[in-house]
């Protein structure tokens, strides 16, 4: 059994920026693949970000490249996902993923673990 546990999210403008946290604790694996998802009011669940076991290939949605980056910290258990020049529909819930290393990042069913989600909330 393995928990994730968002954090980081909050209330703030366009243009400014947050950083996301994703904590694992339970039976853990540096070799998970991680994901990044996010769902707004009346919208499905849309990929953000995806990253490998070892962090060395990132994977990212058009709308968010260039803006946001996602790391991790292997010793720590966490995953992170830095946004940057954040816009109004950006405004969502976000929810970290774990999943087998060899996974297609986009698809969320191939993942194996979710967190609770954290809110995003952007204003104009």
């Amino acid at each position: 059994q393995v928990q994730l546990a968002e954090s980081g999210g909050g209330l703030v403008q366009a243009g400014d920026s947050l950083r996301l946290s994703c904590a694992a604790s339970g039976r853990t694996s540096s070799t998970y693949a991680m994901g990044w998802f996010r769902q707004a009011p009346g919208k499905e669940r849309e990929f953000v970000a995806g990253i490998s076991w070892s962090g060395a290939v990132k994977y990212y949605a058009d709308s968010v490249k260039g803006r946001f980056t996602t790391s991790r910290d292997n010793a720590k258990n966490t995953v992170y996902l830095q946004m940057n020049s954040l816009k109004p529909e950006d405004t969502a819930v976000y929810f970290c993923a774990a999943g087998p290393h060899d996974i297609h990042y986009t698809r969320a069913y191939e993942y194996n673990y979710w967190g609770q989600g954290t809110q995003v909330t952007v204003s104009s």
